[in-house]
């Protein structure tokens, strides 16, 4: 089913807010119609996972960015600890706003993810809140089954728990420059048995649901689905990449990746639920350009950017949860009130979103969503800022253009290279790239990062000789 056209059958905003928010009211009170709806002032909206009953917070909370101590994230200050007691305060908030999904993994956070979060959590009672972590098993040397073993009882014993609620297949479907993805998906999980073992300790209790999140070759993920058509395996969810530029603009930004409206309709029709990951595409919708921001804002002013892209995230039957990685306590307390309750997308809002998609697909960005998978770089480079820089100056409108003698050029010029030193030191510049691409094998988003690297140095020493 096309996403317009479950909207419709919905029969718009108000049949639609009455179904989605059921759990936000009883049978003594009148039905919620759109106006009734106010961001913030009501319940956190749940949905009901169909394979165990699990009553979920559609907002999950997304270890993946951690407050570190002196402020920011790891991604700003890799070499900075995680400030539990930070961590602490922000996972009491979620807890007591409602809150329950907490979605972690042993590569997250230079491994130390699954640690903080086991901390803070474990200060709760267990059957309070639902703990989603991964078989991360990226690496060679951990592709033994002795290996994968050791990392799944490395995770309980990090996360001071039992059992896991919600067991994923870390991003299926990526290749290395040896492997191509289905030999690379046959290493991590199949040859080793792991899989298998997996769907053991399923039937054991000491996993509740199992499923994959989905990077890369479409085979892969149509493979997955096949054999649960087929009743080899059972996927309780699988976690995807979606949000309104990627439903139906996916493959223009990088032709190796899928729309989101293929991923979600085979979901969908299979009536397997289905975890939303990236729902800003790694930031960029909640900083759009000024004549972007401008529409939305004139629709709705006191609106901040972000809660357009979860609204549209939240809104298709099927979404169990949208996962936001959350550093500071201010996006938690705006990302829980957008979902308290969740006020689905109208038929007209979607048309509105799939026009600004196209918007933002002609500003030519590098599709990057700061992941930092393909971090460290062996010569030094901090990839994903100096794509960051790139794409700020697209959306921000600064990119100099035009005649190289008007004061306008000069100005943006001047602003883009003085940025770039300034965010950069020069060891960590694009200039500094060989072509190893030791880094692009690990991109979710399939990039071709040396390639957009030499492209965006080239343009800097156009810019300098200018």
């Amino acid at each position: 089913m096309k996403r317009r056209d479950f909207i419709k059958k919905m029969g718009g905003a108000a049949v639609a807010t009455s179904v989605v928010l059921s759990a936000c009211k009883s049978n003594d009170k009148p039905t919620i119609t759109p106006n009734d709806v106010i961001d913030g002032q009501g319940e956190m909206t749940y949905r009901i996972n169909p394979n165990s009953g699990d009553r979920v917070s559609i907002l999950g909370y997304g270890m993946m960015r951690l407050p570190v101590e002196g402020g920011g994230s790891g991604r700003e200050n890799p070499d900075s600890e995680i400030d539990q007691d930070m961590v602490n305060q922000e996972i009491d908030y979620a807890l007591a706003h409602g809150v329950n999904y907490f979605d972690t993994s042993p590569a997250y956070c230079r491994g130390k993810s699954e640690h903080a979060t086991g901390i803070a959590l474990s200060r709760h009672p267990r059957n309070s809140y639902y703990i989603a972590t991964k078989m991360s098993n990226f690496s060679p040397s951990t592709w033994s089954r002795e290996a994968s073993i050791n990392m799944f009882e490395n995770s309980l014993k990090e996360l001071q728990t039992d059992y896991v609620d919600y067991l994923l297949l870390h991003s299926i479907g990526g290749e290395t420059q040896e492997l191509n993805s289905e030999q690379l998906f046959n290493a991590r999980f199949m040859d080793n048995g792991i899989l298998d073992w997996l769907v053991e300790q399923k039937e054991k209790g000491r996993i509740r649901n199992l499923g994959f999140s989905y990077h890369g070759d479409i085979k892969i993920f149509d493979m997955l689905l096949r054999w649960m058509d087929e009743g080899r395996y059972h996927w309780d969810f699988v976690q995807i990449q979606m949000n309104f530029v990627d439903w139906n603009y996916a493959k223009r930004l990088n032709t190796r990746n899928t729309n989101a409206s293929y991923l979600y309709n085979e979901l969908h029709r299979r009536g397997i639920p289905g975890v939303i990951m990236e729902p800003l595409l790694g930031g960029r919708l909640a900083n759009q350009p000024d004549f972007i921001a401008k529409q939305m804002k004139e629709r709705e002013p006191e609106s901040p950017l972000a809660r357009w892209a979860f609204r549209y995230a939240g809104t298709p039957e099927g979404i169990l949860v949208v996962l936001s990685g959350m550093t500071y306590m201010e996006h938690l307390v705006q990302n829980v009130a957008t979902f308290s309750p969740l006020r689905p997308i109208t038929p007209e809002e979607d048309e509105f979103l799939m026009k600004v998609a196209e918007e933002i697909v002609e500003l030519k960005t590098v599709p990057c969503t700061a992941c930092n998978y393909c971090m460290p770089c062996p010569y030094g480079l901090n990839i994903p800022t100096i794509f960051a820089h790139y794409n700020d100056c697209i959306t921000e409108g600064n990119m100099p253009a035009g005649n190289p003698e008007a004061e306008e050029y000069r100005r943006n010029r001047r602003a883009f290279l003085l940025g770039y030193d300034r965010k950069l030191p020069y060891e960590r510049q694009a200039s500094h790239c060989i072509g190893c691409n030791q880094c692009s094998p690990h991109c979710p988003q399939n990039i071709d990062i040396p390639k957009e690297l030499h492209r965006i140095d080239d343009y800097v020493e156009h810019l300098k000789q200018s």
